[in-house]
């Protein structure tokens, strides 16, 4: 059964005949713009497995970067998904209301730890829409037009995402970028500035946001603050909690709304059903968060979740689409969060994340070629490095070691400002014979590639 099945390559090549002659096909009618340098070609999925057109069987530690943390082909959510399409594929929300569309909104208000007491929820289909609709709704609410994002922050590839998100690699030739976008330092502690002492390293990151306000924007211009619990892209870095505090702090001394950009980092993958629950139990919590990935998975599907005085500051039409909040969506989603609540994965993504870092920080002793181990709950990243002393960023092998994985049935995604992080994200249901045996796969990498 492939939901506990091992991986296991049988093809003398990758891709297999049967895989490259559909990757051929993919070359001639899709833009090479959206890269693909894994050499698979799915059949079928189950739970933390795929197995590819020529019978090849990988162990899935992307699962589709964030959004399949129940794994594939979860059999509940498929009979939900059924039960709803015998019913209606569609039905805008402008137009008519669902049942499904409310009944999410109720469970998403009643679990999320944004700040009120009573909360509102509306519908997008993806996360980089969840982010600009949250930013929409600061704005609406605060009569406000200007935004602080972080170093190494991903957002999304819309227009005013690809603006929110440093790296600008994913925004090449797209310019002029969105006004009213303005970033400062985030916490990266293990890259901090040479010389500066820890005691210091909370002031040195809030102070970059008080630059902001000096040299680019007056704090009583500013919507809205928007931080990755645990940035994404940016390498798997965990916003520290004194440092949330801080800004916090900003944004109430300021009447800034703070955003939780909760699209990767929600529904259990950091041992939390959302990260800033983290927040929360630090005495802090979001005004809104965004979400999206496994909130329904793998349906289109994205959140913004708000205290019912922040959305009524929205302006009629000014939130909303076609697709937003689709009945097969919402049908999807909320058997998935059942499932995640019932079986407890908050908790194995803690236990899985333990086992992982336990691992990596074992790697890190052998090679020194990891220079950091970092994460929270099942949301994990290893950092590459060619001197551990230098902390000079190692891009080459970091793919290397991607490939290598891939080459042995292993399936990891790279990530990082330096693209010398490979992100852990496995699906929550794997069990802990694939745990074990992908570990065994990852560290066999390392070690022949650190070794040419």
């Amino acid at each position: 059964m492939l939901r506990t099945d091992l991986p296991k390559i049988i093809t003398k090549t990758l891709p297999g005949p049967k895989a490259q002659a559909i990757i051929d096909r993919r070359e001639a009618a899709v833009p090479s713009a959206i890269r693909c340098s894994y050499p698979v070609v799915i059949e079928r999925g189950e739970g933390a497995m795929i197995e590819d057109v020529d019978g090849n069987k990988f162990l899935d530690w992307i699962g589709g970067v964030g959004v399949l943390n129940i794994g594939f082909s979860q059999p509940e959510v498929v009979e939900a998904v059924k039960a709803q399409a015998d019913k209606y594929f569609h039905g805008m929300f402008n137009v008519v209301t669902h049942e499904g569309y409310v009944a999410l909104a109720e469970k998403l208000g009643s679990i999320a730890p944004v700040k009120g007491d009573k909360k509102k929820v509306f519908f997008a289909n993806s996360g980089a829409e969840a982010d600009e609709n949250a930013v929409k709704v600061a704005k609406g609410y605060t009569g406000r037009s200007n935004i602080i994002v972080f170093s190494g922050a991903f957002h999304g590839r819309t227009y005013y995402t690809m603006t929110m998100t440093s790296k600008k690699a994913y925004a090449a030739g797209m310019g002029p970028l969105a006004d009213g976008v303005f970033r400062a330092q985030f916490p990266y502690y293990y890259r901090n500035p040479e010389g500066l002492p820890e005691e210091k390293e909370v002031e040195y990151y809030i102070d970059s946001i008080k630059a902001v306000f000096e040299q680019c924007a007056a704090a009583d211009t500013i919507a809205a603050i928007v931080v990755e619990p645990l940035q994404g892209e940016g390498g798997f870095i965990p916003a520290p909690i004194e440092w949330i505090k801080a800004v916090r702090k900003i944004c109430d001394d300021n009447g800034i709304l703070l955003i939780a950009d909760e699209v990767q980092s929600g529904f259990c993958r950091t041992g939390r059903m959302f990260a800033s629950e983290y927040w929360k139990e630090a005495g802090v919590e979001p005004d809104i968060i965004a979400t999206a990935k496994s909130i329904a998975a793998g349906v289109p599907l994205s959140a913004i979740i708000a205290r019912a005085e922040v959305m009524e500051g929205v302006a009629p039409g000014t939130i909303g689409g076609t697709y937003c909040g689709n009945p097969l969506a919402c049908a999807a989603s909320l058997k998935t969060i059942e499932i995640m609540e019932r079986d407890h994965l908050a908790d194995r993504s803690v236990e899985i994340g333990k086992k992982v870092t336990a691992r990596y920080k074992e790697i890190q002793k052998k090679y020194p070629v990891v220079g950091d181990v970092r994460g929270l709950g099942g949301m994990i990243g290893i950092e590459f490095v060619k001197d551990p002393e230098t902390k000079e960023p190692d891009a080459a092998l970091t793919a290397d070691v991607i490939q290598t994985c891939a080459k042995n049935g292993l399936l990891v995604e790279g990530a990082g400002t330096y693209n010398n992080v490979i992100r852990f994200l496995a699906p929550l249901v794997i069990t802990d014979e694939q745990l074990e045996a992908g570990l065994d796969i990852f560290e066999a990498a390392v070690k022949e590639c650190s070794s040419k």
